[in-house]
C-alpha cells in the first residue's frame, strides 16, 4: 500500500531531525509540502523543558499563524507559552537570552541583523534556519548572512517531493509576447508635469540605450531598476491576462505587478491597500470565489487549498522568488497537476529573467507558447 502524504512528510522530518542532531547554527532547506513549520515544532519539542525560551522570527506576522495552528493541530500547543514571535524587522529588539532562535524563511536575513546575531551567538544562543529557498552562491547579502549564521546542512527539493508522491505535479507554460511597436500605450510624464504616450518598444529601447551609455555603476543600477519598473507597467501583459482568464474555468491566482493591475484584473484582489484583502483571501481559500489577484505578499506563508492554476506576470531574475510563487500551486492531491502560466517579453531582457528564474525546475515540464 502506498504511503500517505502525512507518512511521507513524517519520514522526511525524521530524516531532517537526524541530520540536525545536536547541532545549532545551521539551516535546513525543505521545499513546499515538506512541513518546515512542523519540523521546527518537532525540533523545539526535543529541546523543551519548562524553563526553555524560544524565539521564532519570520518576515511577516501572517506566518506566525502557521506555527500556532500547527502547534494546536499536532499536539505541540504546550510550546506556545515558551515562544516569542518576532518579525525580522524587530529581531534586533529581542532579548539575547532566548535558548533557541528559529529563523523561518531564513533567506530574509539582512546585514542589519548581523550585530544582534553575533551578540546572540556570543551569549550562547542557538540558531536553526528553516527555508524552502536557501539562497544560492556566496555573493548576495542573503547568501552571505545565511552562510555566516546558519549554513545549510540538509535539503529536500520540490521535484523530489513530486517524485516521491508528496506533492502534485506541475506544468509551466511560458507565453512569449512581443513588445508593442505601433500603438502608443505607455504613459510618460515629464518633470514639468507634461504627459505624452510612447510605444512599449520605443520606451524599452530608451532605457536599454541609457543603461549601456551609463558611466557609473550606481547610475547603471538605477537605470536597470527604472527599466524593470517600465516593463512591469506595460499594458500588453495586462491585456493578455484578461484574454487567457476568459478561457480558464478552474480556481486561479494571478500574481500582478502592481496594486492597480491586481484591481483591474480581478474583481477580488489581495494587497496592502485593499481593506477587504483578508476577507477576499478567506473567500478564496474556502472556494467561495475562484479568482484572486495579488502581488508578491502571497508568495510566502499562504496555503490555499485546491489552487489549480496560476498566472505570473513578471519573473524576477531570481529562482528563489519563482519557487516561492510556484510553490503556492503544489498543494493539490499528488495525482493532480497544477498549471502555471508565466508571461515573458521575448524580445527583451525579460527572456533572460524568465530563463534564470526557471533554471532549477525540471525543464521537461516547461513548455513555450507563442500566441498567434
Amino acid at each position: 500500500m502506498a504511503k500517505t502524504k502525512a507518512e511521507l512528510q513524517s519520514e522526511l522530518q525524521a530524516e531532517a531531525l537526524h541530520y540536525i542532531g545536536d547541532r545549532s547554527g545551521i539551516a535546513v532547506e525543505i521545499g513546499t509540502g515538506g512541513g518546515k513549520t512542523l519540523l521546527g515544532l518537532k525540533h523545539m519539542a526535543l529541546q523543551y523543558t519548562d524553563t526553555k525560551s524560544f524565539c521564532v522570527a519570520a518576515p511577516r506576522k501572517k506566518i506566525f499563524e502557521s506555527w500556532i495552528n500547527d502547534a494546536k493541530e499536532y499536539g505541540f500547543e504546550y510550546l506556545l507559552s515558551c515562544i516569542t514571535f518576532t518579525t525580522y524587522r524587530s529581531l534586533p529588539k529581542q532579548d539575547l537570552r532566548h535558548d533557541w532562535l528559529y529563523l523561518d524563511e531564513c533567506h530574509s536575513l539582512k546585514e542589519s541583523h548581523a550585530e544582534w546575531l553575533s551578540s546572540y551567538d556570543a551569549n550562547g544562543g542557538k540558531i536553526l534556519g528553516l527555508t524552502g529557498t536557501y539562497p544560492s552562491g556566496n555573493h548576495s547579502e542573503k547568501a552571505r548572512m545565511c552562510n555566516e549564521y546558519c549554513p545549510k546542512i540538509f535539503e529536500y527539493h520540490v521535484d523530489e517531493a513530486i517524485d516521491n508522491g508528496m506533492l502534485n505535479n506541475y506544468k509551466i507554460f511560458v507565453h512569449m509576447l512581443k513588445l508593442e511597436k505601433k500603438k502608443k500605450t505607455v504613459e510618460k510624464k515629464g518633470k514639468n508635469g507634461q504627459v505624452w504616450f510612447n510605444t512599449e518598444q520605443n520606451d524599452y529601447d530608451y532605457w536599454d540605450k541609457a543603461i549601456h551609455g551609463a558611466t557609473k555603476p550606481g547610475q547603471a543600477q538605477m537605470l536597470r531598476i527604472l527599466r524593470m519598473k517600465g516593463i512591469q507597467s506595460y499594458p500588453t501583459k495586462v491585456e493578455y491576462v484578461k484574454e487567457i482568464l476568459k478561457k480558464i474555468q478552474q480556481k486561479t491566482l494571478v500574481f500582478a505587478n502592481t496594486k492597480a493591475q491586481a484591481d483591474e484584473l480581478c474583481k477580488h484582489s489581495c494587497h496592502s491597500s485593499n481593506p477587504k484583502s483578508d476577507e477576499n483571501l478567506q473567500l478564496f481559500k474556502e472556494d467561495k470565489i475562484y479568482r484572486l489577484s495579488c502581488i508578491d505578499q502571497l508568495s510566502e506563508g499562504a496555503n490555499i487549498p485546491n489552487l489549480k492554476v496560476g498566472i505570473i506576470m513578471h519573473s524576477f531574475s531570481n529562482e528563489r522568488k519563482a519557487r516561492q510563487k510556484i510553490g503556492r500551486f503544489l498543494r493539490l492531491s499528488p495525482e493532480e497537476t497544477a498549471i502555471i502560466h508565466i508571461l515573458c517579453y521575448e524580445d527583451s531582457i525579460d527572456l533572460h529573467w524568465v530563463k534564470n528564474a526557471l533554471k532549477s525546475f525540471n525543464q521537461s515540464k516547461i513548455h513555450v507558447h507563442r500566441p498567434k
